[in-house]
């Protein structure tokens, strides 16, 4: 079976190299047609404007680009932009599409980029749709966000199909065995649905608790001012993340309070159960 993996998704984020890499290893052969976007920033939100530019002249190539023969086409994260022509070329063959968020509740209900009565807003809720309506099958991360997923796009329960995040096995494996003094580890982006406002007011409680935050995102204006207990690293390889797991105490999970943090388990808790490091989060649905 020949599958091709489509669009102008981020290609280095865990969730397409995770599903790149157990197809293949379950012995499908996987073909890229890829046109890099997002890869240009760290933060996606930070190309502003120009993020319309780049994808205008990324979906051309791809519309222009040999795709040879494939049985069925997933679009990854993010590819909601990309589904229109994705559902063209994929013609009567499967097109499944690996959103893993909604552009609407990212940007409007999560992260307050856009008020949720702004026309903005309204477009973004109209993209989902369509990309969602567009697949013959949706892939969602969790059973609650599959229900999100099918009831935004108003399609039936039964096109969303759910794949977890997981962790990628060739990094994330037991190499736990904490040394040194005691740290709590919080490693991710720098956003709401991470709720790391919870994390530092725990800092604060607990003075003689070291914890290391590594990342950076919207709310890096909470780090300026962080009680002495707090370490803020802004970036780590990605690689490097095994390490960083193996040496902490524990590991802080999601501690958002929004829905969408409700129905989510992110890619960091994996990674650490996956390095036996002892993992303290939410108690989520």
């Amino acid at each position: 079976m020949r599958v091709l993996y489509f669009g102008t998704y981020e290609r280095g984020y865990p969730r397409n190299a995770q599903v790149i890499s157990c197809l293949r290893r379950g012995g499908v052969d996987v073909v890229e047609r890829h046109e890099g976007v997002w890869e240009s920033a760290r933060h996606k939100w930070a190309l502003g404007a120009r993020a319309a530019f780049h994808l205008l002249r990324a979906e051309t190539k791809l519309a222009l680009r040999g795709r040879g023969p494939f049985d069925a086409m997933i679009v990854g994260y993010p590819g909601h932009f990309d589904m229109p022509l994705a559902r063209v070329l994929a013609g009567r063959r499967p097109l499944i599409f690996n959103p893993l968020v909604s552009l609407w509740e990212t940007l409007v209900d999560d992260r307050g980029r856009f008020a949720p009565d702004s026309p903005a807003a309204a477009v973004l809720r109209r993209v989902d749709r369509i990309a969602l309506r567009h697949a013959d099958v949706v892939v969602a991360d969790t059973a609650q966000n599959a229900g999100f997923l099918a009831g935004l796009a108003g399609i039936p329960r039964d096109r969303v199909e759910v794949c977890l995040v997981g962790a990628e096995e060739r990094l994330f494996r037991p190499v736990w065995q904490r040394q040194g003094p005691f740290h709590a580890l919080f490693i991710g982006k720098l956003i709401p649905l991470h709720g790391l406002k919870t994390v530092l007011e725990a800092a604060t409680l607990t003075p003689d608790v070291a914890f290391r935050i590594v990342g950076s995102g919207q709310l890096d204006g909470l780090m300026r001012d962080v009680p002495p207990n707090v370490e803020w690293v802004d970036w780590v390889d990605y690689e490097l993340l095994p390490k960083e797991l193996g040496r902490a105490g524990c590991a802080l999970g999601i501690f958002g309070t929004g829905a969408k943090a409700q129905r989510v388990i992110p890619n960091k808790a994996f990674q650490a159960l996956a390095c036996g490091t002892p993992l303290v989060t939410a108690d989520t649905p």
